[in-house]
Parts: C-alpha cells; structure tokens; sequence
C-alpha cells in the first residue's frame, strides 16, 4: 500500500514537471535570444539616431563618437548615403547575431556581435530550468514519502483492527485519522463489532437455552420410561426399552451436537504456557501502574497450561488491567492457579470495590458506575467465552475478576504449548 501510493504520487509530479519544465525550458531558451537581439536592435537604433545628427550638422562621421553604445564585443559597420563604409570592432568570426537601423538620409548601421555568449547564456537558463524541475521532483518524493506514510499508517491499523475482529476482539477502537473516508471504515468496523458481539451472545444464550430444556424434557422422558420397564405387561415393558433407546440416542446426538459447537466455536485456542503470557502482559502494563505510583504483583506458579487464543486471552486481561487502573487504588495483583479442570487467572485491587448494586450487572453491556462506555468488561467475557473459558466477579471488595481457562486434553498437548514470543 505504501509502495502504490508513493509511485502513485511520484508519477503525478514527474508528468507535472515535465509537461511543465519542457515549455518552461523552450520557453527560456527563446527568451534569452529574443532579449539579446531586442537589446541589439535598440543599440542600432540609438547609434544611427546619434549618427543622423552628426550627418545635419554637416561634420564628418565618426564611429568613435559611438563607442559607448557599442556592446564591449561588438562590432559597427556604418554604410554612408554615398557609399562609403565606416567600422568599429573587430569583425566576429562564427555565429553572429546582427540588426541593422537606417539613416535618416541614406545609408545603414549594422551592429553585430558573436553568438557564443548568448547561447552560454541561453544553455545556463536552460540548466536552471532542469535544476528546479529536478528540485520539484525532489521535493514532491518528500512530500510523497510523508503523504504515503500518513495514508499507510491509518490502512494498516484498520487491516489490524479487522483481523482483530476477525480473531474474536469485538472491542471498539477510538482511533481515527482525520480523513473522512478512513474514518468512515473506522466507524463501520466498531459498529460490526458491537453487532457481531451481540449475535454471538445471543446465539449461545439461546444453544445454552435450548440445551437446558432438551436435557431437562429427555430426564424427565427417561425417568418416566424406566417406571414403564417394570410394567407387568411385557408388550409395555419392550415399548418402554424401545422409547428409552431411542431417548438414549437422542441425548447422545444432544451432546454430540453441543460439543460441536464448543469445538467450532473454540477453533482458535491451543494450550499456551499461562506463565509465559501473563508475564509479557505485566511487563506491558507495569510502566502504567509505575507512572500512577502504584505497583503490580505477580503471583503465578511454574507450569500452568491452558487452552486460550493468546490474543483473546491478552485482550482479556488487558481489559481487568485497565479496569483497575482506571477505577482502582493501591498495588494490583495478577495470580493464576490451578482450579478443578481449569486455569484461573485473577485480576484485583485494593480500590473500593464495585458496589452491591452494580455487582448484579458489572458485565451487562452499557452498565457502568463511574462514567465509562461499560463496554470493556462486556466484550472482555464475550472473549472468555470465546475460548470456552468465563470470566466472573469472584470479589466486590476487593474488586477481584477471575478467568477460568480449560485445561487442554491430552490429545491438545502432542504439540509443545505456544509461548510468549515464539510462535510455532
């Protein structure tokens, strides 16, 4: 992109300064002449006026009386009414340049002086010409290096912010450019994010629902049909074991199904050491709490392997550390420990708290008790959920989140888990 748009600009100033510089260049050249031979032509005719004069009163001429209107390389041959020539200078030899003037009672002056010297003149405008269209040129690549710099910047942050959005981080961007059409892109991508977040959780509410419901319906079917296998009629008996088969298959197809979509919607987590990212995560995050004074404590054990999408899983945390930036106090301690089947990762502060009002819908979206967006924490356990995991307030004094990761299968570690810095 940045390559395009600078050729893009570097072309339009070099059409420019050719179609400019070549007229410009003839132009220049033409001029010089053009100077040179009016300048001679006003000498002649000064001379001759000069010389008309000299004629009226009767004296005899003298082309010494004229010298000073001679050009210092120039040469004067004054053709009188009875024939005689009259000079001054030496005649030039090669190219000349010559204008003649008449006298008043017959007869001509001619003033000719060498070519050479205005051709040095014409070659040196000429040469000037070239120079400034070099130097446009040169100064439309620097203005065409930070135009393309600025144009490239705001594309590659959108096509950063659309893989994001395309690997699950629904947050909104505040960045924007200053450009009405990049702006625009900007726009439209926080507003499909928001929208995309939203039919997502409504999607697993409603599989969780529906899940709920079916399962509830089949035990409440098996149950029933396992009273029918002790019927005292035989034909009953085999229609209730048949029933219950098929209930049996039901349910098996039930959790093949969900378990389906746990894996398609799980596509992009792989174990990754949790040690490992959350001690990059700190060292992003300590020279915040460092410039507010504060500090930032780690507590993780050696040895914890989750499955997480390292970059859901930082924007995760991210979100916990901001939060306790922005609406906490005191030092911030990042832990993480083994639970049951799972990783959990805890974020919390030594602020007031979230009040027992706000704790009900800390993570309903738009829901905030200090005059945020309330969207941070809504998408950060929209990314949770992403990867199978959850994020919960496990605390409101002191604040305390908590992620709970899954523990990868024995079949997800064949592979050697993704560290920080070293993707595979």
């Amino acid at each position: 992109m940045h390559r395009r748009i600078l050729l893009a600009i570097l072309l339009a100033v070099a059409v420019t300064a050719a179609a400019l510089g070549i007229p410009l260049g003839f132009t220049a050249w033409e001029l010089v002449s053009s100077l040179a031979k009016e300048d001679l032509a006003t000498r002649a005719q000064r001379i001759a006026k000069s010389l008309d004069n000299t004629i009226a009163a009767g004296e005899v001429i003298d082309t010494r009386q004229v010298r000073l209107a001679i050009p210092e390389d120039g040469f004067l041959l004054v053709r009188g009414q009875d024939g005689q020539e009259y000079h001054y200078g030496d005649r030039p030899q090669g190219e000349v340049l010559a204008e003649t003037a008449n006298l008043g009672g017959g007869g001509q002056v001619q003033l000719t002086i060498p070519a050479e010297p205005v051709r040095t003149r014409q070659t040196q405008v000429t040469i000037a010409v070239v120079l400034l269209a070099i130097l446009s040129v040169g100064t439309g690549m620097v203005v065409a290096g930070v135009t393309a710099r600025r144009l490239a910047r705001p594309m590659r942050n959108i096509s950063a912010r659309a893989a994001r959005l395309g690997a699950g981080d629904f947050r909104p961007d505040a960045a924007r450019y200053s450009m009405q059409e990049l702006d625009m892109i900007a726009e439209a991508l926080d507003a499909s994010a928001e929208a995309l977040s939203a039919l997502i959780r409504r999607e697993r509410q409603f599989v969780g629902d529906v899940s709920h419901q079916l399962r509830s319906r089949l035990t409440a079917l098996q149950l029933r049909l396992d009273a029918l296998t002790a019927h005292s009629d035989s034909d009953v008996v085999e229609d209730a074991r048949a029933a219950q088969e098929q209930a049996d298959q039901l349910t098996a197809a039930l959790d093949e199904l969900l378990a389906a979509a746990r894996a398609a919607r799980e596509a992009g987590a792989e174990p990754v050491d949790v040690g490992a990212q959350l001690r990059e995560i700190a060292g992003h995050w300590g020279p915040v709490f460092t410039a507010k004074n504060r500090g930032l404590k780690l507590r993780i054990p050696a040895g914890l392997i989750a499955r997480a999408t390292p970059a859901r899983l930082r924007e995760v945390i991210g979100v916990l550390l901001d939060n306790a930036s922005r609406h906490g106090a005191g030092t911030v301690t990042l832990s993480a420990r083994a639970g049951d089947g799972s990783v959990v990762v805890s974020v919390s502060d030594n602020g007031p708290g979230v009040p027992e009002d706000l704790a009900p819908h800390i993570f309903d979206r738009g829901v905030s008790g200090v005059g945020s967006t309330g969207v941070g924490l809504a998408l950060a356990r929209a990314l949770a959920e992403a990867d199978g995991g959850r994020l919960e307030l496990a605390s409101p004094r002191p604040a305390t989140f908590s992620v709970f990761l899954l523990v990868p299968k024995s079949t997800d570690l064949s592979e050697p888990p993704l560290r920080s810095g070293h993707p595979r």
